[in-house]
């Protein structure tokens, strides 16, 4: 498939099939991530697979939303691993992240399955929930699947884009 039409195609789904994802699937999507550019090469991102249905249910005390997806990941960065602007100090692991989780996104759309961005979550539960350590930060977090036959995909509305030439 064509990266322009791969882009196009992708947008974000609420509704799963209770069908697993296969493995050879999921390693390709992590693989993607670990192709991923990141700031001075650092690769600070930490990713979390929420495969079973009891972990998946210690997220929904997290957030406000349950797809019913088969598979979450959790895309995070370690504060420590993470570059720092010398002219700032800004931080770019959470740059990185969102790198890392767009990453997975299309690879998950070239093989067939759907996904969302879910950036609206309690990170402090989250921390909580998967005891995870105080340098680790939880940035995005993906649903991933087959969209179920009754929809729940977005519409593909875009503004013109705002370009200026110097």
């Amino acid at each position: 498939m064509e990266f322009s039409t791969l882009i196009w195609q992708r947008c974000w789904v609420r509704k799963y099939k209770d069908k697993p994802v296969e493995r050879e699937k999921l390693e390709k999507i992590l693989d993607a991530a670990k192709a991923a550019p990141t700031a001075v090469n650092f690769q600070p991102q930490r990713i979390f697979v929420l495969q079973s249905k009891e972990a998946r249910q210690k997220l929904r005390g997290c957030m406000r939303f349950d797809f019913g997806e088969p598979l979450t990941i959790i895309v995070c960065y370690d504060r420590r691993e993470s570059w720092k602007r010398g002219y700032d100090g800004k931080e770019f692991g959470d740059i990185d992240a969102a790198i890392v989780a767009t990453h997975m996104m299309l690879q998950a759309q070239e093989l067939g399955l759907s996904s969302v961005w879910i950036g609206s979550f309690d990170p402090k539960k989250v921390c909580e929930a998967f005891a995870l350590p105080k340098d680790i930060v939880p940035s995005v977090i993906l649903p991933i699947g087959y969209e179920a036959e009754e929809g729940g995909h977005g519409v593909k509305n875009r503004k013109e884009l705002k370009v200026e030439y110097c």
